[in-house]
């Protein structure tokens, strides 16, 4: 049995829809998630609250999501200890590391606790601490997510269809993705994974230029404008996830898992990815 849990009957609609149990419940509300998560072998937080492209620069516009991933997931988390599940899998993102360069990232690699990313580490805390009362916490660190559907990677094909490449930061700097149709491959994966934490990216990062490139190839177009480039560095921990250079490697998940992605790049996956934007313009 998979039960999903929404925060309006819309959503929780959808989700029927989709073959799952809904339950509308808030996140932060123990007793709910402990009456919603009994009989269950696993959970998996994936919440979320990014706010829009036009927005990315104010810090009161992540304060729902510092919210959901800090609060929430540490309800997540008592609710599990208390409900029983022995599994607790817990989002998180490769843009905690620090810039490395050229360098490829594995999970031993730094992290920096820069304002943006507290959410994020507290999340993995909480996953942690899970661990530490005898489950099995797995913490997934995922790239750049990019797929039809999701209102960053619209607005970005949007730019790339205008001749123009969003390049943050260095445009020899990399960056590492994900298509969410991998990332949900992964989730899966994940629920027989051993405890700890583990990448989730493609096999092969871009550089930012080579990244700006493939979305104007998708879009069937040539990139007459970049930017900001090295001028994004100027906003310091505001872009700071964006702008440093993370050539991030999965090989400690595809070891544990057996796990592979379907598109090894963003070159693939934002082909098929604009084929599926472009069918729904037709279709609209």
């Amino acid at each position: 049995m998979v039960t999903a849990l929404a925060r309006t009957p819309e959503k929780a609609a959808a989700l029927t829809a989709q073959g799952a149990t809904a339950v509308l419940v808030s996140l932060v509300d123990r007793a709910a998630l402990v009456a919603a998560f009994a009989g269950h072998d696993a959970v998996i937080n994936l919440a979320s609250a990014i706010p829009p492209m036009r927005r990315w620069m104010s810090a009161k516009a992540w304060r729902n999501n510092d919210r959901v991933r800090s609060q929430g997931s540490a309800a997540v988390v008592d609710a599990a200890l208390a409900a029983g599940p022995a599994r607790v899998v817990q989002e998180s993102v490769s843009m905690l590391y620090r810039d490395q360069g050229a360098r490829w990232v594995d999970e031993e690699a730094p992290i920096d606790r820069y304002p943006m990313a507290r959410g994020n580490l507290a999340a993995e805390a909480n996953a942690h601490r899970f661990s530490q009362a005898g489950g099995t916490g797995i913490v997934v660190r995922f790239g750049w997510f990019y797929e039809p559907g999701a209102a960053h990677s619209e607005q970005l094909f949007a730019l790339a269809r205008r001749h123009f490449g969003l390049v943050l930061g260095p445009a020899d700097s990399y960056v590492s993705s994900i298509h969410v149709a991998d990332a949900a491959g992964a989730v899966v994966a994940a629920l027989h994974a051993p405890a700890g934490t583990f990448n989730i990216v493609d096999d092969e990062p871009l550089t930012k230029r080579q990244y700006a490139d493939t979305l104007a190839r998708a879009a069937g177009t040539t990139m007459w404008l970049r930017g900001p480039g090295r001028a994004g560095l100027v906003f310091g921990d505001r872009l700071t996830s964006l702008t440093r250079s993370l050539r991030v490697s999965n090989a400690r998940f595809r070891t544990a898992t057996g796990w592979a992605p379907c598109y090894p790049s963003a070159r693939e996956g934002w082909i098929a990815t604009a084929t599926a934007l472009n069918h729904s313009r037709i279709a609209a």
